[in-house]
């Protein structure tokens, strides 16, 4: 049995469900004074858009405006890059943890927080597998039942998890389960393609459009007529290609570079994306439009670290998976156990690479290393270079290296004072304040309100 301060996991006739103490939320000051609302979910968001899990009307709150998170210790808040910020029992924090109970107050609202008494039994589903995802452990299992119920729908589904936890895979087991299963399933890494050609990859174009246009080439959202169009790392769209693509999916029709003529498709959009687009809408570096016609319905996909249990799961399918190529690698429960104790900050993907190499070259890394070390310690930048792993994993395992760095030394050097920090390095203070948060390393004491 997993335990943590709010959720029990039990078994009945090998039924697996949990047992959770609900969160509990009243205003007690403000417009919505009296409003309340019992919530059982893993995330719950506070603001005014008609999205959010609590819909407030104080024009001093944002339109998603903070959020609570469950955690085996307590809950975690984080305020979402608001206009007016968030007070934690008289405290102004970006990211805060917390116990059973605590004051919120956003604008002029002010909301009670506090544990349920009461536990509630949630379901979970039976199924291991979920298109060409695996897990058997609680967090999996919720994701593989949010999948299947957008899957039959025509709902826009917008796949949030950190780099390597598989949104890709999310995505085609939505795309398998749904009725466009037999139609076209076409990815574009928007974070792959130089600005210049983005809109050639998702439109297409004619011949003589630009310079190289040596033929006409049809676009994304023409290639998944009935099917879908998978839109990875949509957070690196550039803001004025953000502005066409919302066109796009408000029309439902496209039109190719160097073309009068508009092209109706019929597609239906999944984006992934491993930053937080709330707070980009928030800060104005992300369309907020958009970022609302893309998550009509979210699924989050959990780190490794809070699925460890599927790791053997993991192991198991890439050995039996390399077998089939040529390759062979055994595996002891013990190196399995000591694996499971590491934090794998890549997530599955990391995974794969360690246990491929391995198999590859019969040399597993010892899994009994200490777990990576904080942020609080800046890491080496290492300029190994592993052929086995591809191209574009390796080269973004040593950008983050780099970035984690030289921010983190950049942070020391200013005390935490993210404007001097920016202006030194020469970057946009918005570069920063996005690199600060993909590290999880923005300070978190605010300034007076905004």
């Amino acid at each position: 049995m997993n335990t943590t301060l709010h959720t029990q996991q039990i078994r009945s006739n090998d039924a697996l469900a949990i047992r959770r103490n609900p969160l509990e939320l009243e205003v007690v000051r403000g417009p919505d004074k009296k409003l309340a609302g019992t919530f059982t979910s893993d995330r719950i968001v506070v603001g005014v858009h008609e999205s959010c899990d609590l819909v407030l009307s104080d024009p001093t709150v944002s339109r998603q405006h903070f959020e609570i998170e469950l955690e085996p210790s307590g809950y975690r808040i984080r305020d979402l890059d608001s206009l007016n910020g968030l007070d934690v029992d008289g405290v102004r924090v970006f990211d805060a943890r917390v116990g059973k109970s605590a004051t919120l107050t956003v604008g002029e609202t002010r909301i009670k927080m506090r544990m349920g008494s009461t536990a509630v039994e949630l379901g979970v589903t039976s199924m291991t597998r979920c298109g060409p995802l695996r897990g058997r452990s609680v967090a999996m299992r919720r994701v593989f039942e949010r999948i299947e119920r957008v899957a039959p729908t025509p709902s826009t589904v917008l796949i949030t998890g950190e780099s390597g936890t598989g949104k890709e895979l999310a995505a085609r087991a939505i795309h398998e389960l749904s009725p466009r299963a037999d139609a076209p399933f076409v990815v574009v890494d928007c974070g792959a393609l130089p600005p210049t050609l983005i809109e050639s990859e998702l439109y297409g174009h004619e011949r003589g459009a630009f310079t190289g246009a040596a033929r006409a080439r049809k676009g994304a959202f023409e290639a998944a007529q009935g099917g879908t169009l998978f839109l990875d790392e949509i957070g690196e769209l550039p803001l004025d290609l953000q502005t066409r693509l919302l066109g796009v999916i408000e029309r439902r029709a496209v039109q190719p570079l160097g073309s009068s003529t508009m092209h109706e498709v019929d597609v239906r959009l999944v984006a992934a994306t491993n930053r937080d687009l709330r707070r980009e809408a928030n800060r104005g570096t992300f369309r907020a439009d958009l970022y609302f016609r893309l998550s009509v319905v979210g699924v989050h996909m959990p780190p490794l670290r809070e699925r460890i249990d599927d790791l053997p799961v993991y192991v198991e399918a890439f050995i039996d998976e390399w077998e089939e190529q040529g390759l062979s690698l055994e595996i002891s429960p013990e190196t399995i156990a000591g694996l499971q104790t590491r934090r794998w900050p890549g997530n599955v993907r990391e995974l794969r690479n360690v246990l491929e190499r391995a198999a590859v070259l019969g040399d597993l890394e010892d899994p009994h290393e200490p777990p990576s070390a904080p942020t609080s310690q800046a890491p080496r930048v290492s300029a190994a270079i592993d052929p086995q792993i591809p191209f574009k994993t390796s080269k973004a395992l040593l950008v983050a290296d780099f970035e984690r760095a030289y921010v983190e030394q950049l942070m020391a050097r200013h005390a935490g004072n993210i404007t001097r920090a920016a202006r030194a390095a020469e970057i946009d203070r918005a570069y920063l304040l996005r690199l600060l948060d993909k590290f999880d390393m923005r300070p978190t004491k605010r300034g007076p309100k905004r």
